[in-house]
C-alpha cells in the first residue's frame, strides 16, 4: 500500500502513514495529533508506551493507529491459507467499554476500506461465537481481563496468540490497583513468553504515578532490574466546569440519597441535551432513579445502568444512549470508563466523589471533546460531604490525582494462574517463576513463596494433602507439573476471575399470587441471595427502577411481583461505597482549620462550622479533635480522624476493646467516613480528665498489635475474607459441571476449610493471603497506622456538657435508626442551644 511520509511527531521521528488514513482525516477536516503520530512512531520503532491524555484528545484512536496501519499494510490471506491468530488484542476494564469501542472502531475501519474483523468476547458473549473466534480469530479482539485469563488457558492458546502484535490496555490506571490487575499482569507475561516482541500500549487519563504505570507495560528483570515503557504525557485540554449545587433546601445532616435535591437536579435534566447521574452504589442508583420518576411530570426518558441488571437491558439502554433518545441515566460505575456515548452535556454526580481522581474520570463522560469543557455538577448528601465536593473541585482544577498505589500481586491470585497455566499444557516451575517475575506485581516474589504456592495448587497445602479434590497438579518423572484431571480444568473455566460477588439469584416477574412455582416470566437482572433470604413471601423491595413484591424462591431464581403502588424496602447491595481518599481527607482537615476557606462553602455550612468553633474548638490540620458529652443515660467519646469509614471501623473495634478493659463500660459505636463515635454507660470525658484514661494510651499505635491479633481470632471477619482468597485460588469452587453451589454452602465449606487450617496449618499460604487482604481492604490497618503515627502527641480532648455541632451528623447515624421531626430538632437545639437553632438549619 502506497504511504505517504509528511508527518512528523513532535520529537521529529518521521513516521509512514498511510494514504487511506490521511484521506479519512481530510475527509473530516482533521489531522492526526501530534501525540497520536508520536505514539504511531515509537511503537513503530519497536517500544512500549504509555500514554496520559485528558479525556477527549483521542486516547483510542492513538491507541489503535500502530495496529491498524499495520493491519493496512499487511498481505492479504490467499485461498487455501490458514487463518492467523488474532493480531491486536484491546483489553477493557469494562464489558460496556468494549462494545462502545468496538462500535466506535468499526466506522473509521469501515470507512476506509480496511475491511478487518473487529470483535468483542467478554462474559456476554454467546458461547457459539466463542467458539467460532478460537477457530477464526478476528484480527482485532476486544476483550476483559477474565476472558484472557480464560484464552491463554486452552491448550491452543499459543497458536490462537502466535500473530499477536500489539496489546491494548484501556483505562490502564482502573485495571493495575486491584487483584484483577495482578491476573491481568500474570496474563500479559504469559502472552509475552508466546511473544517475545509484543508490544504493550497503555491508555489512561487519571495517573498519580505514571512510573509504576510504565513498569507495569514491559517485562520486568529476573534479578529485580526495574524496566519502564516509553512514556508520551499530553497537556490538559478546556478546563471543566464544575460546580456545587447551591440548594435552595435545607442541608442534611446526614444520610446518602440527596432526596432534598431532586426538585433541583430534575430542573438540570430540564436544562440540558443529556444527563448522566453518577453515585457510589447500586442501592443509591435505584433509589435515585425511583426518585426521579416521582417527579418526572414531563415524561422525560430517564434509564437506569448498573451491573446487576440483565445484560440485554443494558445494552437496550447503551443503544439509546448512543442513539441521543435519553434524558438522563442514572448509573454506577459500569460508565465510569472511557464511554462515549450521545451528545451527554451534563455530569451531575450524586453524592460526594471520594477521589479526585474518580470525580476527574466521571465528569469527562461530559463534551467528550478535547477542546470543549466537561460540565459537572456535585450534589452532596449531607453536610460534611459539602467540604469533600469542595475538596474534589479544588483538587481537579489543581490537576491532583489520588488513585491508590500500587500492591504486591496477591498470592491467590498467582494459585489460579498456575492452575491456568497446566490447564493449558505441562510447566517446568523454573520456567514458570522466572516468566512470573516478569510481572511487575510479582517482581520481588521469592522463589520460596512461588514454590509454597505450586505445593498449594498441587495438595491444598499440609492440612488438605490426604484429600484427592485438592490434588490438582502433580510433578512427573521429567519434571514438569500437569493437571491430575481433565475435571480440573473444567472447574477452572467455570471459575477464573477474581470479582467474587455475593452469591446472586435471578430475580423474575410473574403475576401476583403464582408464588415460586410459576414458570417462564422476564428476567429483570440479579440480586444478592443474601438479601432475598432476609425477607419473607410479601415484603416489598426496590430494583430495577420497580417496587416489587416478593413471591417466593426456587432454585436459582426469586420471582417477584409489580408492586407500584406500594412503599418499598430498601435493597442491600454488596460492594458498598468507595473508601475516601487519602488526599481528600488531608484537604478536608486542611478546610476545617482555615476559616478563610469557608468563603467558598454555602452558608449552612460556614454557619455550622463557626457555632462549632464557639461551642468547643475546630481542630488543626495534624490534629485529632476527640470530644465527651453525656446524653440521656449514656456518655458519648466522638473523634473526628476524617480517614474513611473502613479505617474507622477498625478504630471503633481496638478503642472499644481498651476502653471495656478500662471499665469504661462502652456499649457500641458508629463509623462514617469523617467521624467515630462510641457510646458507653461511664462518663468517659471524667475518666480522661482523672487519668484513668489517657489519649495516647487510648491512640497509641500498639493498638494494631495484640488487641489486632485478638479480635481478628474472635471475629467472623477474616472467614470471610478468606472465603474470597480461597474462592480466587481454587480451593473452593461456587460452579461445578451442571450445579452450582448456594451462598451457604459455600459459607460452610470455607468455615470449615479456615477452622481446619487455623488449628493445624496457621502458616497457610491462604491464611497469610487472607490477613494480608485483610489488612489492605476492609480493615485499612495501612492508613489507620499512618493516622496514629501522625496524631501522636497531637490529640486535643474537649469535655463538653451536651453535643457540639460537629457531633450531630454522627449522632444521627447511632442505632442506623432515622431521627427526624421534633426528635431531630431537640438534638440540634441541644447542640447549639436555642437561640442558634435557626442559624444551624
Amino acid at each position: 500500500m502506497k504511504t505517504v511520509n509528511d508527518q512528523t511527531p513532535a520529537d521529529g521521528q518521521a513516521i509512514d502513514l498511510p494514504r487511506p488514513f490521511l484521506d479519512w482525516f481530510a475527509k473530516r477536516g482533521w489531522r492526526p495529533r501530534a501525540h497520536q503520530l508520536q505514539l504511531l512512531a515509537r511503537s513503530q520503532a519497536g517500544e512500549s508506551m504509555l500514554l496520559i491524555a485528558p479525556t477527549g484528545a483521542g486516547k483510542t484512536l492513538a491507541g489503535f493507529l500502530p495496529s491498524l496501519t499495520a493491519l493496512a499494510g499487511r498481505p492479504r490471506r490467499k485461498p487455501g491459507e490458514r487463518h492467523r491468530g488474532v493480531h491486536t488484542l484491546y483489553i477493557s476494564p469494562l464489558k460496556a467499554l468494549a462494545v462502545d469501542i468496538q462500535r466506535n472502531l468499526k466506522m473509521p475501519v469501515d470507512e476506509m476500506g480496511l475491511n478487518l474483523a473487529i470483535e468483542t468476547r467478554t462474559g456476554d458473549t454467546p458461547p457459539h461465537r466463542r467458539q467460532r473466534q478460537k477457530l477464526v480469530p478476528p484480527e482485532i479482539l476486544l476483550t476483559t481481563p477474565e476472558q484472557l485469563s480464560l484464552l491463554i488457558a486452552t491448550k491452543d492458546a499459543a497458536r490462537f496468540f502466535e500473530d499477536l502484535e500489539f496489546v491494548i490496555l484501556d483505562e490502564l490506571h482502573s485495571l493495575v490497583t486491584s487483584k484483577r490487575g495482578h491476573l491481568l499482569a500474570l496474563a500479559l507475561a504469559r502472552l509475552r513468553a508466546f511473544r517475545p516482541d509484543l508490544r504493550s500500549i497503555g491508555l489512561s487519563a487519571t495517573v498519580a504515578e505514571p512510573d509504576e504505570l510504565r513498569r507495569w507495560l514491559v517485562r520486568q528483570g529476573p534479578h529485580g532490574e526495574i524496566h519502564l515503557s516509553g512514556l508520551i504525557e499530553v497537556a490538559s485540554g478546556a478546563a471543566p466546569q464544575i460546580t456545587i449545587l447551591q440548594s435552595r433546601e435545607r442541608l442534611p445532616w446526614a444520610g446518602h440519597s440527596a432526596r432534598y435535591a431532586m426538585a433541583e437536579v430534575y430542573e438540570a435534566i430540564k436544562r440540558h441535551k443529556t444527563t448522566i447521574l453518577f453515585v457510589n452504589t447500586r442501592s443509591q442508583a435505584e433509589l435515585l432513579f425511583k426518585e426521579l420518576w416521582n417527579i418526572n411530570e414531563d415524561d422525560l426518558p430517564i434509564a437506569l445502568h448498573h451491573g446487576s441488571l440483565d445484560v440485554s437491558r443494558r445494552r437496550r439502554v447503551e443503544q439509546a444512549m448512543a442513539d441521543n433518545s435519553l434524558r438522563a441515566i442514572v448509573a454506577t460505575s459500569t460508565l465510569d470508563l472511557g464511554i462515549d456515548w450521545g451528545d451527554v452535556d451534563l455530569v451531575a454526580h450524586i453524592g460526594a466523589p471520594k477521589g479526585a481522581s474518580r470525580l476527574a474520570q466521571r465528569i469527562g463522560r461530559s463534551n467528550h471533546r478535547m477542546d470543549e469543557p466537561s460540565r459537572a455538577i456535585l450534589v452532596p448528601a449531607n453536610r460534611f460531604e459539602v467540604l469533600e465536593c469542595q475538596a474534589a473541585l479544588d483538587a481537579n482544577y489543581l490537576g491532583a490525582q489520588d488513585t491508590p498505589p500500587l500492591r504486591d500481586g496477591a498470592l491467590d491470585v498467582l494459585a489460579q494462574h498456575v492452575l491456568g497455566t497446566a490447564c493449558a499444557g505441562p510447566f517446568f516451575a523454573d520456567a514458570l517463576y522466572e516468566e512470573v517475575l516478569g510481572a511487575a506485581p510479582y517482581a520481588n516474589l521469592s522463589r520460596d513463596l512461588f514454590d509454597q504456592v505450586v505445593q498449594f495448587v498441587a495438595t491444598g497445602g499440609y492440612a488438605l494433602r490426604t484429600y484427592e479434590q485438592y490434588a490438582k497438579i502433580r510433578r512427573t518423572e521429567d519434571g514438569s507439573w500437569r493437571i491430575t484431571h481433565p475435571r480440573f480444568a473444567q472447574q477452572y473455566r467455570l471459575n477464573a476471575g477474581t470479582i467474587v460477588e455475593a452469591p446472586m439469584l435471578e430475580v423474575r416477574l410473574v403475576r401476583a399470587g403464582r408464588g415460586p412455582n410459576a414458570r417462564g416470566g422476564p428476567i429483570l437482572g440479579k440480586i444478592e441471595e443474601g438479601f432475598i433470604e432476609s425477607l419473607v413471601p410479601g415484603d416489598t423491595f426496590l430494583f430495577s427502577g420497580k417496587t416489587l413484591r416478593l413471591e417466593g424462591i426456587r432454585e436459582a431464581s426469586c420471582f417477584v411481583s409489580k408492586a407500584d403502588d406500594t412503599d418499598a424496602r430498601i435493597p442491600s447491595y454488596a460492594g458498598g461505597k468507595f473508601p475516601l481518599s487519602t488526599y481528600l481527607a488531608d484537604q478536608v482537615r486542611t478546610m476545617i482549620a482555615e476559616p478563610k476557606r469557608w468563603d467558598a462553602l454555602p452558608s449552612q455550612v460556614s454557619g455550622w462550622l463557626e457555632l462549632q468553633k464557639e461551642q468547643s474548638i475546630l481542630p488543626a490540620a495534624d490534629q485529632l479533635l476527640v470530644e465527651t458529652f453525656p446524653r440521656g443515660d449514656r456518655n458519648y467519646l466522638i473523634a473526628y480522624p476524617f480517614e474513611g469509614r473502613l479505617a474507622h471501623q477498625t478504630l471503633g473495634m481496638l478503642l472499644t476493646r481498651r476502653l471495656d478493659r478500662a471499665r469504661a463500660r462502652p456499649l457500641g459505636f458508629v463509623a462514617t467516613d469523617y467521624t467515630l463515635g462510641i457510646w458507653g454507660l461511664m462518663d468517659m470525658g471524667r475518666m480522661l480528665e482523672d487519668g484513668k484514661l489517657t489519649l495516647d494510651g487510648l491512640f497509641d499505635e500498639d493498638m494494631l498489635g495484640d488487641d489486632l491479633e485478638v479480635w481478628l481470632d474472635e471475629s467472623f471477619l477474616l472467614k470471610r475474607t478468606f472465603r474470597q482468597a480461597a474462592t480466587i485460588a481454587g480451593l473452593i469452587e461456587r460452579r461445578h459441571p451442571g450445579k452450582e453451589k448456594t451462598g451457604r454452602q459455600m459459607m460452610i465449606s470455607s468455615d470449615l476449610i479456615y477452622d481446619v487450617l487455623r488449628s493445624h496449618e496457621p502458616n497457610h499460604i491462604l491464611l497469610r493471603a487472607t490477613r494480608e487482604d485483610a489488612a489492605q481492604g476492609l480493615l485499612d490497618i495501612r492508613r489507620l497506622g499512618d493516622m496514629l503515627a501522625r496524631i501522636k502527641g497531637r490529640i486535643v480532648h474537649r469535655r463538653l456538657d451536651r453535643i457540639s455541632p460537629l457531633a450531630v451528623p454522627v449522632m444521627l447515624e447511632i442505632g442506623k435508626e432515622p431521627v427526624v421531626g421534633e426528635a431531630q430538632e431537640a438534638l440540634l437545639a441541644e447542640a447549639a442551644g436555642e437561640a442558634e437553632t435557626a442559624k444551624l438549619t
